[in-house]
């Protein structure tokens, strides 16, 4: 038998032509080429596309005083279309965080028959138009819909006879209930989407270990799956949240457009518009922008404290 050699048999002239090749040392480059001219391009095709518009509703603010911004931006109607806005957001935003979880944790630890039709059809508020799912909700949900003709009578009863639950609305359609609706069904896949990856790689074990030493059904919720779903679940409520508050063209369908009860802020703009009121339309738009800012904000230190919390 031949002497087995501690040392692998190798051509020498291929150790060699592998030591010859550089190796990056903490540059922090990428290796590929053209780093700089596609940074060029990046930051001009951002600045053509989002900031130099952005700067410029900013700048036409300027032209304003003080007291012409407070008048535009707030008047009693604009108030009240504020917590129309913010108000629907939040409520629709907070059922899509409840709704949201039991539909990612259905698909994903749940096999049934038909379960990548249903996987499939949560992405159709992101691919139908904003347009065509308001006048779908206004045909089932209004007084003669197929759901609003035996819906919105047990509505009135139960919304309508207490004046102190008046203010949620008498009806679905044409009222704050429709506003809730609408932003409920645009905003459900930024939830579901963003739970999704974090449900798939929390394992079972986990739960059997918290069942095996004890712990109640609500216990294993409460103290094993949610605090590892709490991240990815507050960053899906500000997504839904943020999307929610820009919302225009399924809204207007099935609100109403009430003044000082269903009219929404980025309606408020469109009617400026169209009464060539340019500057308040543009304060009010300065408005959100900040709003949305703040919501972006949000969602970055969410995602960061997200990461640092799985890395712990």
């Amino acid at each position: 038998m031949p002497p087995v050699s501690d040392t692998p048999d190798t051509d020498p002239r291929v150790d060699l032509a592998i030591r010859d090749i550089p190796v990056p040392r903490g540059t922090g480059r990428s290796v590929l080429p053209g780093f700089g001219l596609s940074l060029g391009y990046t930051v001009l095709y951002l600045s053509l596309i989002v900031l130099v518009p952005l700067s410029a509703a900013f700048l036409k603010t300027f032209d304003m005083t003080w007291a012409e911004f407070s008048a535009a931006v707030f008047s009693d109607r604009v108030l009240a279309a504020y917590r129309v806005s913010f108000g629907a957001s939040l409520v629709a935003a907070s059922l899509n965080a409840v709704f949201g979880l039991l539909l990612a944790w259905v698909l994903v630890r749940y096999p049934f028959p038909g379960r990548r039709v249903v996987d499939a059809l949560v992405d159709l508020p992101f691919a139908l138009p904003t347009a065509v799912a308001g006048i779908a909700l206004t045909a089932l949900y209004a007084k003669n819909g197929w759901i609003g003709s035996w819906l919105e009578p047990l509505w009135t009863q139960v919304f309508g006879s207490s004046s102190w639950l008046s203010w949620v609305g008498t009806r679905i359609a044409y009222d704050r209930p429709g506003v809730v609706l609408a932003l409920t069904f645009i905003g459900l896949p930024f939830v579901v989407r963003t739970l999704q990856p974090v449900l798939e790689e929390l394992e079972p074990e986990l739960e059997e270990a918290s069942a095996t030493l004890g712990a109640s059904r609500w216990q294993t919720v409460t103290r094993v799956i949610l605090p590892e779903l709490a991240p990815a679940l507050l960053t899906g409520f500000a997504l839904s949240f943020a999307r929610a508050l820009g919302e225009y063209g399924s809204v207007v369908f099935i609100s109403g457009n009430m003044p000082y009860r269903t009219e929404i802020v980025p309606l408020l703009i469109i009617t400026k518009l169209e009464q060539y009121d340019y500057r308040g339309a543009t304060a009010l738009a300065v408005v959100m922008l900040v709003a949305s800012f703040l919501l972006l904000l949000a969602i970055n230190l969410l995602q960061k404290w997200s990461r640092r919390h799985h890395r712990v």
